[in-house]
């Protein structure tokens, strides 16, 4: 008995979300353990549903086979996992297909359990809350998810949607409608774009009334893209520029079979034009002048939507809170690290124009975390640490935050490399580099772990852009050794170019 009760407690520590999308099934299993989800399985299956639906919306019997061939696979996983912790939802093709039944009835025998075919705008809803879980964020967000034959729009603030909208327009649907038989032409290209900048026109204006603060991408095409660009070595969010290259890429190939774009998986080959056409029409006509890429999607929105005792607030000091405890960081070091180098973020902040959304978030991060390389050894700790978060699932930050994050951490101690930040975008670059001087002077300034061992400070910038720290006291008299290393510093900087002076 004794058994039974244990096995059973461990199972219930499980949750399951199977997501069956237009174009892919996703199944995703996480453990709950102290507070902590932690992905255990994730299992991707390209299925192509929506491309089995004639003009009728019928779905074809092959399409329901390939669907149902996957869900054998799945139904496997499932049976270890607790009936009521797991959820399964069907999108658009099976809100759109006639015979919806012929899919559905035996799916769900296989599953042994229901499938709930949500609507376009619990779709949405769920979506923007998967990405508002896993992707914290300040002010107002657009949440943008293109699938195989739908794509969510929604604006929204923290944990609340305030407008969306579900779109019949995909990346299988137009693949289908504008690029008949993979040919890939600038009359393609036009006519896709055309017709999403039309759809989306309808809720333009409603979309432009919320002044959002950032614009996330959810998967997908989004996805595709920043991983094109991070292979190519553009480390920077999503920008219009860089959508018009992709496409003359596409037109350059014209065909299918001969788009060879470095950083494309042969898996997204078929279907990334016409979501890039739907991207394009996205960003022309809601204005949007960058995208960064969400930590979830529409999976984890199910996922912690089941998990209703999950603390829900500041997910971004939980996914930290989570590397602290895994990794054995001293917890009080790395908040007096946080607090120095965020009470030095905002004051230079105050002075100089080389800051944004960013900013202060990748600097307390990565302040908070710069000790997680310790777990391997003190040697070079600075690098173990980068390794490490360059492997590590971090929830609560966006793809291009996680970089930065990783990056500061690499450069936040002894000599500095400047080619680390090489690829990042220009305005990007002079943001990094204050944030990394920054995180320098602060892990100099709490070197003696205690907090009433901590320099009073103050950062002034001059009308050289210099840097001017003023201290209370006598820092050569009171704190020898920070003042020591503080100058040692202060050459480092100057050899890179810049003035750091003590006063």
């Amino acid at each position: 008995m004794m058994e039974n009760f244990a096995l059973s407690t461990l199972q219930d520590e499980y949750y399951a979300a199977v997501d069956l999308g237009s174009n892919s099934f996703h199944m995703v299993i996480v453990r709950v353990l102290a507070g902590s989800v932690q992905i255990v399985s994730k299992n991707k299956q390209k299925v192509r549903l929506a491309a089995g639906l004639d003009e009728s919306q019928i779905l074809n019997q092959e399409s329901i086979d390939r669907g149902l061939n996957c869900l054998r696979n799945f139904a496997e996983k499932l049976q270890d996992i607790p009936p009521a912790n797991i959820k399964i939802v069907a999108t658009a093709t099976l809100r759109l297909a006639q015979n919806v039944s012929d899919f559905i009835t035996p799916a769900e025998q296989i599953l042994s359990h229901k499938i709930n075919i949500i609507s376009g705008e619990e779709e949405a809803r769920q979506i923007y809350l998967g990405v508002a879980y896993t992707s914290a964020n300040q002010g107002n967000s657009l949440v943008i998810d293109i699938g195989g034959a739908s794509t969510e729009v929604i604006v929204g603030r923290d944990l609340q949607p305030l407008y969306l909208t579900s779109l019949n327009m995909g990346c299988v649907t137009y693949m289908d409608k504008f690029f008949t038989e993979g040919d890939l032409s600038e009359a393609g290209f036009e006519r896709a774009i055309s017709e999403a900048r039309e759809a989306i026109s309808q809720h333009k204006d409603t979309f432009l009334c919320f002044d959002w603060e950032q614009c996330l991408g959810a998967s997908g095409t989004p996805q595709a893209v920043t991983s094109i660009l991070v292979k190519q070595g553009i480390n920077d969010a999503i920008r219009l520029e860089y959508l018009y290259d992709l496409k003359s890429q596409c037109i350059s190939a014209q065909h299918i079979s001969n788009l060879k774009i470095d950083g494309l998986v042969p898996a997204r080959q078929s279907i990334f034009p016409s979501g890039l056409a739907i991207l394009i029409a996205l960003f022309e006509v809601l204005n949007i002048d960058n995208m960064q890429i969400s930590g979830g999607a529409l999976r984890e929105g199910i996922l912690y939507g089941m998990l209703e005792n999950y603390q829900k607030s500041d997910r971004r000091q939980q996914g930290l809170n989570q590397l602290i405890s895994r990794f054995h960081i001293d917890q009080a070091h790395s908040k007096r690290t946080r607090d120095i180098a965020v009470k030095l973020c905002r004051q230079m902040c105050d002075q100089t124009k080389f800051c944004d959304f960013d900013t202060e978030v990748v600097t307390g991060a990565a302040a908070a975390l710069h000790e997680i390389g310790l777990h391997i050894g003190f040697k070079a700790y600075h690098d173990h640490g980068a390794y490490i978060l360059s492997h590590v699932e971090l929830t609560g930050f966006t793809t291009l935050q996680r970089m930065m994050i990783t990056d500061l951490v690499r450069l936040h101690r002894q000599d500095i490399d400047l080619s680390v930040l090489s690829n990042y975008k220009l305005t990007l670059q002079n943001m990094l580099i204050n944030a990394m001087r920054i995180l320098r002077i602060s892990v100099i300034l709490v070197n003696r772990r205690r907090d009433d061992a901590v320099p009073q400070v103050r950062m002034k910038v001059n009308e050289e852009g210099g840097w001017e720290l003023y201290f209370q006291k006598d820092l050569k008299l009171v704190h020898p050794l920070i003042h020591t290393e503080l100058m040692h510093e202060c050459w480092l900087q100057h050899k890179a170019g810049w003035q750091l002076q003590l006063k």
